[in-house]
Order: C-alpha cells, then structure tokens, then sequence
C-alpha cells in the first residue's frame, strides 16, 4: 500500500486501508469531511443539509454524554479533526481543566456565524440557485 495519499485511490473493504485513505487526507478535502447538518429551520431557510463550522456557531451535541445541550464553538481543528465548545470540560487527575474534544459529525447547527462575509455571500447564493 501506498504511503501518500492517492487520488486514484477508490476504495477498499479493508478497514485499515480506509483508516490509512483518511489519514493521509489533503486538508481542502478534510474541510469536506469536517462539516455538520444544519437543523429542519436552517435547512429550509438555506436549502442546505451540511455546512462546514466556524468558531462562533451555535450547536447542539447530538451524540454522546453531553447529549442535547448546546453550546458555542470555541475552536475547529482541520489538521488534528476536532471541535472545541465553550462550557465543555473535562477535569483531569491533577485538577487541570481541558475542553472537550468533539468530532463534526457529532454536532448539529441550531444558529449559523456570519459574520464573516464570503461565508455569507456563498451561503445566500447556495440559497437563491
């Protein structure tokens, strides 16, 4: 098997192959992977199912022990794939506090940042087309 990532690369039925695929991913298609599904009110007024996160949206954790609290996006991670939301931590042996890590996947957006202006203008024209 081929160490870098393959763009020619289909599929496999080996799990570790696919471990390996996603891995190695190039961080424009990990940006791909790492999106999360709007909520029924967001999907209609945008005509989106999935939308990539940025800090400063809302969103509301779907799996887990922290199952249906909602929360505001501190950090995204595209290189180590992870999400950080304020008020979620976890106390360590020592005392230490450290926010908790959750995957996109995981998350709903119940309310969109924009803020930012390309993000804005590529979200209303996906809205209008």
């Amino acid at each position: 098997m081929k160490i870098k990532w393959s763009k020619s690369w289909k599929e496999s039925s080996q799990s570790r192959k696919q471990r390996k695929y996603l891995y190695n991913l190039p961080l424009h298609l990990i940006k791909k992977i790492m999106r999360s599904t709007l909520s029924k009110e967001l999907r209609k007024k945008y005509n989106k199912r999935n939308i990539g996160l940025i800090k400063g949206d809302k969103v509301k954790i779907m799996r887990g022990t922290d199952r249906g609290k909602v929360g505001k996006v501190s950090k995204v991670s595209y290189v180590r794939r992870f999400i950080q939301i304020e008020g979620f931590e976890i106390v360590k042996r020592d005392g230490a506090k450290v926010r908790k890590k959750f995957n996109a996947s995981n998350l709903m957006i119940t309310e969109l940042n924009l803020d930012d202006k390309r993000r804005k203008i590529k979200i209303e024209d996906k809205k209008n087309g």
